[in-house]
């Protein structure tokens, strides 16, 4: 039986795997030995997950990252249980962190919360930040992708989920990513 059968109106229709399990768990020890190694000589390093979303990859690099880290996470959202972004809603604000933060989040689409995040850091005294994601979404949108530090994978410009991304709240758990089928052009967008 499949999900779409055993979870009808929790599974999307028309999902498709997109990268298994195995590539997410390569991309995602690949990435820890780039960070472990940029933060070696970094005495106090504190992994913040950017949460609901970093969830998965954050947890997924600590166990990969041979140093000791400390651990906190930061709350902030543009959905808040919508599929569409709308304005920043503070949630939760760590304490104050010095040191190095390794700021983690599931997928780098448009970039506006990362980099709030990131600056907010930085103006209330943060040393260094480095931007960690899992994903990055193949497209021109929003902000540059060239100020984020490392991001394991880059997936397609469709409605993607599992490790840490969701669907109406549901699947961050997969250990695979899953997308929902590509919007069909309109006319004007194929020119």
């Amino acid at each position: 039986m499949s999900r779409a059968e055993q979870w009808p109106g929790q599974w999307p229709a028309g999902a498709e795997s997109i990268v298994s399990a195995s590539e997410v768990a390569s991309a995602l020890d690949e990435q820890a030995v780039r960070l472990t190694d940029r933060l070696r000589a970094r005495e106090r390093v504190t992994l913040l997950t950017l949460m609901n979303g970093g969830l998965y990859p954050a947890v997924e690099l600590a166990r990969r990252m041979d140093r000791p880290l400390l651990m906190d996470y930061v709350h902030a959202t543009r959905y808040r249980g919508r599929t569409s972004a709308g304005e920043l809603h503070w949630v939760r604000w760590p304490g104050l962190l010095s040191g190095t933060v390794l700021l983690v989040d599931d997928i780098f689409d448009e970039g506006y919360t990362m980099r709030a995040v990131r600056d907010k850091l930085l103006q209330e005294g943060t040393e260094e930040v480095i931007t960690t994601v899992l994903t990055v979404k193949n497209h021109a949108r929003g902000l540059a992708r060239d100020w984020v530090d490392d991001a394991a994978l880059t997936v397609p410009d469709r409605y993607v989920f599992g490790c840490g991304m969701d669907w109406h709240g549901y699947w961050r758990q997969l250990d695979e990513i899953w997308a929902l089928p590509a919007e069909p052009e309109s006319p004007a967008e194929g020119r």
